[in-house]
């Protein structure tokens, strides 16, 4: 992407009560010259959902937001890098590439054949979202809607079917889609499917199996008959209280000498006797190292142990927010943004500040997240 030495269009002060009409006719008046809009917030939560959701899924247009207080010196080199390494990710850029991607010609257990690799999260409103101040009790006005208010672990729109005009029962959901997008830019199927899922609890794994895995058959089975890559399912907990040390420490240490150093796995001794996980710890800890926790209940392609841990530890150099290996593989913490983003278009009623007390009217709209822009889904405008 080639950045101009003036901006396409002038700059514009915009107050809170018309920022979509103003994107609007920002994006008119560039028409589809605009490849960014940069936005500087007046405050740190601002109107941040509205612009997202009007650029993301009413115009198709990538942005980015920034506070006065980051930009407006030089000496904030850190904040600066790390507003260009979002900035481009989000045009179509590529931050990281592995060095043993040319060393070995490719990604083990990646490069071999064509492998896909999804991470799954689900984003949770905040505790006391959904209760009346004055009592303590649910909002009577919520009550339409109270199957949809319990906290669900279980993703249901893997896969599902939708009725098109004609009243014909259409095959739907985010693995089908996602394994077509894999189609259209490989030009191969997936052979291989590597999924990774943050937000269970070891009481929910059986749950996880038999409703996460049977989605993504039926989301393949539905682009071709006998369509069944073997799938890793791999559950990944970061909150636990597991602390890790080293064994031994010279009289002399100091307290980075004494951290764990990156890369490091324990599989055994705390681990289950009879399970398949392991701890990692991955990035470069600060203080007492907290490693994360993969526990695989499911696995039609027969990882190894060191396979598996090897192509987690390299995927966690691949964070496009980061020059350097994170605490869990990148694929969850872009599943936890994108849920994050979902959860911002609702705005007021995303970030539950403002639910206990609003009119029953706008209940059926604030629950229907937006459709994004197809001019915006081929880029990681989430990150």
């Amino acid at each position: 992407m080639d950045f101009k030495e003036w901006p396409l269009v002038p700059l514009w002060s915009i107050n809170d009560l018309n920022i979509a009409a103003a994107l609007k006719s920002i994006h008119s008046t560039a028409k589809e010259q605009l490849q960014l809009l940069i936005v500087i917030l007046p405050e740190e939560r601002g109107n941040y959902g509205k612009i997202k959701r009007v650029c993301e899924t009413k115009l198709g247009l990538v942005s980015q937001c920034c506070l006065p207080k980051n930009v407006k010196t030089d000496t904030n080199i850190k904040y600066l890098e790390n507003i260009a390494l979002k900035i481009n990710v989000k045009v179509g850029g590529q931050n990281t590439v592995l060095q043993q991607a040319f060393v070995h010609n490719g990604i083990p257990f990646v490069s071999d054949i064509p492998t896909i690799i999804f991470g799954a999260d689900v984003s949770h409103p905040p505790p006391g979202m959904w209760l009346d101040q004055s009592t303590g009790q649910k909002s009577p006005h919520i009550e339409l809607i109270s199957a949809q208010l319990e906290r669900q672990e279980i993703i249901g729109g893997l896969f599902h079917s939708t009725r098109d005009p004609k009243g014909c029962l259409k095959p739907d959901g985010m693995i089908r889609e996602l394994m077509m997008n894999f189609y259209q830019r490989n030009r191969r199927k997936p052979e291989r499917i590597i999924f990774y899922r943050d937000g269970i609890s070891e009481s929910q794994f059986s749950q996880v199996i038999i409703h996460e895995v049977d989605a993504i058959r039926k989301a393949c089975l539905s682009l071709q008959e006998d369509y069944l890559p073997p799938i890793t399912l791999v559950i990944v907990q970061k909150r636990h209280h597991t602390r890790i040390f080293p064994h031994t420490l010279c009289s002399n240490y100091t307290e980075q000498v004494a951290q764990i150093p990156s890369g490091t796995v324990i599989d055994q001794d705390i681990c289950h006797p009879s399970g398949f996980d392991f701890y990692l710890c991955s990035h470069t800890s600060q203080g007492n190292s907290r490693p994360t926790h993969y526990t695989v209940i499911f696995d039609e392609n027969h990882f190894t142990a060191d396979g598996l841990q090897l192509l987690t530890h390299n995927l966690c150099y691949m964070y496009a927010r980061c020059t350097r290996a994170v605490s869990i593989v990148p694929p969850l913490y872009y599943a936890h943004l994108a849920a994050a983003r979902g959860r911002s278009y609702l705005g007021k009623f995303g970030d539950g500040s403002s639910i206990r007390n609003e009119v029953s009217s706008e209940l059926p709209e604030f629950l229907k997240v937006p459709k994004i822009a197809d001019r915006v889904l081929g880029v990681m405008f989430y990150c």
